[in-house]
């Protein structure tokens, strides 16, 4: 097999989207991430409006989530990305009614075509329906849409969708058992 060049990778966002995002960087930056969890939750909120999020006004967006494009960001009602979240969404990402993602989870819109020399990037958006519960440090791939009421244990990764009221943990993630409320 002849050897193939590798280092051949051009990025297809542009200019403008580059802007933007240096823009977005530095408003977070300085005029939100100073602010504690109690302060200034609708001056967070309407930073992330600013810039095109679609953000219920009761959602919660932690101080230190990293948010790579407000503009492909929907959230609903009592939603909440928590501390240090990382919601790399170059696509879409829509986090429904009542879910949680917790702690130090990866949200992740995007990736690489590595079937092609010059590793094209692809993306495909993330949809995590209403009542869910992400746990802490968990990755969830591109595509993948977990559906109402799904929980991700911890440290789990997600790469494939979730049925609606299942319990998934794992690396992948695997069906632990249904998910049942106690009506107390």
């Amino acid at each position: 097999m002849s050897e193939i060049n590798l280092s051949v990778y051009k990025n297809t966002l542009g200019i403008k989207h580059k802007i933007l995002r240096i823009l977005w960087n530095f408003v977070w930056i300085i005029l939100a991430k100073p602010f504690p969890r109690s302060v200034a939750k609708s001056w967070k909120l309407l930073l992330l409006r600013l810039f095109g999020a679609k953000i219920h006004k009761t959602a919660n967006v932690y101080s230190s989530v990293r948010i790579y494009a407000p503009w492909n960001l929907e959230m609903h009602e009592y939603s909440c990305l928590a501390p240090e979240v990382d919601c790399y969404n170059v696509d879409k990402i829509v986090i429904g009614a009542n879910s949680t993602i917790s702690q130090k989870s990866y949200l992740c819109s995007a990736s690489h075509d590595i079937t092609k020399s010059n590793n094209p990037l692809i993306t495909a958006p993330i949809i995590i329906k209403d009542q869910v519960w992400v746990g802490a440090d968990v990755f969830v791939g591109m595509g993948v849409v977990i559906e109402q009421g799904a929980v991700v244990g911890a440290t789990s990764s997600v790469y494939k969708n979730v049925e609606p009221w299942t319990v998934v943990g794992g690396n992948p993630a695997k069906f632990i058992k249904k998910r049942v409320l106690d009506n107390e």
